[in-house]
């Protein structure tokens, strides 16, 4: 969105895996999934260095740092930027880890550092509303203003990059072809899919995309490998692959149990985007916000329940007469339901500098550490 906007990017920061950067940056060091510790370390380090790092990043408008981990050094590079103004400096809120919500100690020393730090900023973002309700509203009420950006498509002035998915392609006698697309991480969806598809073999198929966490999924391999209706097509491209994946679907699972009840029911993921834009019905379970904003919009199947079992029963009533009516309702809403394009990047840009303020999302009064 930012280069959609035309900003200058200078990305300083964290790397978690090896490879070839998609574009130039300045790595502050490594730091690693679940290690908390070791990443502590890294940000030490990173201040320590930062000066250095920075050497000859010219002074930029907005320091935007994604997650906690950068805060802290976004607070130590405006200060070293602050004449003859300090640029803004915008805390990215992407997800609400499980040791932020702790009760014990960790988790109230670590809502208290972040309150600190937070008195630094001018502007904090969150990618859904759930995220200001049961984090911001409950623990960190000194906290800046709160701006919604949602996970929508970016895609430039070509709002057709993605096709709808095909209507109608659902045959009595063929099977319901679900896509669980995206990062892949939540071991309740690994196994409800695994024993659904084994309770009506060749009548359900699950189409898996994107990056298996393995750290969090060591059996996905097996699992996958024991289950020829379960079948993983790698990683694919932003944007560019998305109308043939989503193409290839006829429903889209939403369904994430990683966090339960906190961060995985509060999140609204990228591939409820995905699957509006391209027109594929989404499977979100009640009780969620994802589940909200489906019963909300009047599109897709909403689960009581991840037991297979149930979802083996809601499945069954896809007929191809109501997989039609489920893609009617999903192609009746508005396209900027699911698309950020030019405009947008131009407005959040606006924001981010302070210039804006269409988004804020207020603060509520009661606390708890």
């Amino acid at each position: 969105m930012l280069a959609y906007a035309d900003a200058k990017v200078d990305l300083v920061g964290f790397r978690r895996q090896a490879g070839r950067l998609p574009g130039p940056a300045r790595v502050l060091g490594r730091t690693r999934n679940a290690r908390m510790g070791q990443r502590l370390r890294a940000i030490v380090q990173a201040r320590i260095g930062l000066r250095a790092a920075l050497q000859g990043v010219g002074r930029p408008d907005v320091i935007l740092a994604r997650n906690l981990e950068t805060l802290p050094l976004a607070l130590a590079a405006a200060r070293r930027f602050a004449r003859p103004v300090r640029p803004q400096v915008v805390y990215e809120v992407l997800d609400i880890h499980r040791l932020m919500l702790r009760g014990d100690a960790l988790g109230r020393g670590l809502r208290a550092t972040e309150r600190k730090l937070m008195q630094g900023a001018d502007l904090v973002i969150v990618s859904s509303p759930a995220f200001k309700r049961n984090y911001f509203d409950r623990y960190q009420t000194t906290a800046p203003p709160v701006h919604l950006v949602e996970n929508r498509v970016v895609i430039g002035q070509d709002a057709n990059l993605v096709a709808p998915a095909r209507a109608g392609r659902v045959q009595p006698d063929g099977p319901l072809v679900v896509g669980w697309f995206g990062i892949l991480r939540c071991r309740t969806s690994l196994h409800c899919l695994d024993a659904a598809t084994r309770a009506a073999p060749g009548r359900l198929r699950i189409m898996l995309r994107g990056r298996p966490a393995r750290d969090e999924l060591p059996e996905f391999d097996t699992v996958v490998a024991n289950n020829p209706d379960l079948v993983f097509g790698g990683a694919y491209a932003y944007p560019d692959d998305l109308s043939r994946i989503y193409g290839e679907v006829d429903l889209a699972w939403l369904v994430d149990r990683y966090d339960a009840g906190q961060n995985s029911d509060w999140l609204l993921p990228n591939r409820y985007y995905e699957s509006g834009l391209s027109g594929v019905p989404p499977i979100a379970l009640t009780g969620t916000e994802v589940g909200h904003e489906l019963a909300r919009h009047g599109i897709g199947l909403l689960l009581d329940s991840t037991e297979p079992d149930a979802v083996a029963r809601t499945l069954a009533t896809v007929t191809p007469t109501r997989h039609a009516s489920l893609c009617r309702a999903q192609r009746a809403l508005p396209q900027s339901t699911w698309v950020a394009g030019p405009a947008a990047a131009r407005a959040l840009v606006a924001r981010l500098r302070g210039e804006g303020d269409t988004q804020a999302i207020s603060i509520g009064k009661a606390a708890r550490t």
